[in-house]
């Protein structure tokens, strides 16, 4: 009898930690298997530990000198004295969560829960199960509860990969090998070409400059060693960020803002090229946006959208800033209507390439679980009213898109982990909850990272890291179910005009196909081995098979309306984007033309000041004209009155006899 358990309380977290590390008896535990996942000393502490947990202190003799590795253990044990077995069980436990931080997620891989006594059965055929690079048979077992025989599994992941879970939205943690990445938290992720770049992040408050990919065909991670380019050498060793934001564009991944030990003024945006493995810095051009760490940036088209953030001095942010990639050109916006509190850490969406959504994140006060949606063709801010299942407020959380679906998974609210995925449906703006995991698990951390990968034709959610008052580096992955890809469209609510759900018709169709022949399969099914008699039930399925046969044709008929009147809002949005574009090019006619008018008019204004100031001046020439009309007349008066004198003088003068003047 073996007593494994993935509980979270003493003393079956102790048994579900010695299990995992191969103290339990069962095939896996071996001194070589401990040993090759541990440190020598670490094994021998391990060892002694769980002696002492189990057994209670040494009490047996001494082992001979000449086998060393025993005497070791001997010693190691002996060492601990009375140390009580729940005291043993606590440090064991500790320590194991010191090499291992991501162990109890992997646990449930070989640990069943509840806690139940479990019969091995060591006559079963063992498969090698590959784990950190280490391969170890995995056996079967026949667990027996509530009185019946069931055949379990540990878990759904195995050594075929992630083909073989059939569980949609749950949280599984996949064997993953090579060198994992540093635990950390406030990195950057990004998506190319079926692999996963981290890059940055934070541990115990270091800032770290590493890069490492995970190729999700094998699920092995590799570390990139970053070459100095042929342009910028100076860059062969980019400074250590976290808090940025990791976007990829063309064959290169764009690293933008984040907090930096010797910040920058400004937000300083970084290109790796993912073929020649070097870092350089990219030339912007107008005024770019204040350092800062904790914003949300989002690619719209050839477009950066950027958002909120802490600078240097702690400064919460809510400006908005566009970074056109065609251009290099920065321009700030300055939108209408009343934009989110300024806020870091919360997370972003963009829904049919022209709605910015903004959910949560916090203050230095405070963590938020309002949702703010900004229309990139009107510059316009809006508060819209949410329904379903609403979150609770939270920052450090991370969201990624699936179809019309918004993710939203962890974060924290200054108190404790969000055990909650959500999922927003942006067309109805309706919440759910997808699943809830329990314990202290890195998808419940602040600060982790989740993306969006495909695996076997399917979309798969994958997270990496996070805190959640330990460093992570584990590897989560969800498979979001077609069903709750679907649920939001069988909402009957009527749609807002921010809603555009051409681009999912296509993915809507197939899925309801598929769902449709599966269960059409399985009633078959169930009606032919139901029946009593086999031509009565040849009968009834045929019955059955051509009411199912017209119900689907119904539905295709549906479905082909819908896609006709998906096609013609198609055509309707290219008209309106056609008629926008001439009344736009028509707009800037008039304006060249209120342009040329204006220079018109300010010429005219020109010159009606020089013919304001000509007449001025012959007004002046005038008066003075006046002025000399009166002086000539008084002149020619006076010369008037002087000649009447001189005539009257020589009248009487010459009746006196005086001779007349010369």
């Amino acid at each position: 009898m073996a007593r494994v358990s993935s509980g979270l309380q003493y003393p079956e977290r102790f048994y579900a930690a010695a299990s995992y590390v191969g103290f339990d008896g069962s095939p896996r535990s071996s001194a070589k298997a401990v040993r090759s996942k541990f440190k020598p000393d670490t094994a021998l502490i391990l060892y002694a530990l769980h002696q002492q947990a189990t057994v209670g202190p040494c009490n047996v003799p001494e082992p001979s000198a000449w086998n060393a590795i025993e005497k070791s253990k001997w010693s190691s044990w002996k060492q601990l004295g009375d140390m009580v077995p729940a005291e043993a069980m606590r440090l064991f436990v500790k320590l194991l969560e010191e090499e291992d931080p991501s162990w109890y997620s992997r646990a449930s891989n070989f640990v069943a829960d509840p806690v139940v006594d479990v019969q091995m059965n060591h006559n079963l055929k063992a498969e090698p199960v590959v784990e950190n690079g280490t391969s170890y048979p995995e056996t079967k077992t026949i667990a027996t509860e509530n009185g019946n025989s069931a055949e379990t599994q540990d878990k759904d992941v195995v050594s075929e990969g992630l083909g073989s879970v059939a569980v949609y939205d749950q949280w599984i943690s996949p064997p993953i090998s090579g060198q994992q990445p540093k635990a950390r938290y406030e990195h950057g992720a990004a998506v190319v070409q079926d692999k996963m770049y981290i890059y940055g992040g934070n541990h115990n408050g270091r800032y770290l400059n590493d890069l490492h990919v995970l190729d999700f065909r094998s699920w092995g991670w590799s570390r990139i060693e970053v070459k100095a380019g042929n342009d910028s050498p100076s860059l062969a060793k980019v400074a250590p960020c976290a808090g940025h934001s990791l976007i990829p564009w063309e064959n290169k991944l764009l690293s933008v803002a984040g907090h930096t030990k010797d910040p920058s003024e400004t937000i300083q945006v970084k290109a790796f090229d993912l073929q020649r493995s070097s870092w350089s810095p990219l030339k912007t051009y107008g005024k770019p946006p204040v350092s800062r760490g904790g914003q949300s940036v989002t690619m719209v088209g050839t477009s950066l959208v950027i958002f909120g953030g802490q600078d240097a001095k702690r400064t919460l942010l809510n400006d908005l800033h566009i970074l056109d990639l065609e251009s290099m050109t920065w321009d700030e916006i300055d939108a209408v209507g009343v934009p989110p509190s300024p806020r870091s850490d919360h997370a972003a969406a963009v829904h049919a390439e022209r709605y910015l959504l903004i959910f949560g994140g916090g203050s230095h006060a405070t963590c938020f679980n309002d949702l703010h949606v900004l229309d990139l063709q009107s510059m316009e801010w809006s508060r819209p009213t949410q329904q379903g299942d609403i979150p609770t407020p939270r920052a450090g959380h991370a969201g990624v898109t699936v179809g019309e679906n918004w993710f939203i998974v962890g974060g924290g609210d200054n108190k404790s982990g969000v055990s909650e995925t959500v999922v927003l449906n942006m067309s109805t703006l309706v919440w759910s909850v997808v699943t809830t995991v329990e314990g202290r698990v890195p998808v419940a951390s602040e600060g982790l990272s989740v993306v969006v990968g495909s695996y076997n034709g399917e979309d798969i959610i994958i997270s990496f890291g996070g805190y959640n008052g330990r460093y992570s580096n584990e590897i989560n992955v969800l498979k979001p179910s077609h069903k709750s890809t679907l649920q939001s469209k069988m909402i009957e609510t009527p749609v807002p005009d921010s809603v555009s759900a051409v681009p999912n018709a296509t993915n809507a169709t197939r899925d309801l196909d598929s769902e449709f022949e599966a269960g059409q399969d399985g009633k078959i099914r169930e009606i032919v081995m139901d029946s009593p008699m086999k031509s009565k039930g040849e009968k009834s399925s045929e019955h059955v098979l051509a009411s199912l046969r017209a119900e689907k044709e119904e539905i295709e008929s549906s479905l082909s309306k819908e896609k006709l009147q998906s096609l013609q809002l198609k055509q309707d949005l290219a008209d309106a984007e056609t008629r926008n574009t001439d009344l736009y090019k028509e707009l800037q006619s008039v304006r060249g033309q209120l342009a040329a008018e204006q220079s018109r008019c300010f010429k005219l204004e020109v010159e009606l000041a020089e013919l304001r100031q000509k007449l001025q001046t012959m007004e002046a020439l005038q008066k003075e004209l006046e002025l000399l009309q009166r002086q000539k007349a008084a002149s020619e008066e006076a010369a008037s009155n002087a000649k009447q004198k001189q005539s009257s003088g020589g009248v009487w003068g010459w009746l006196a006899g005086s001779p007349p003047p010369q």
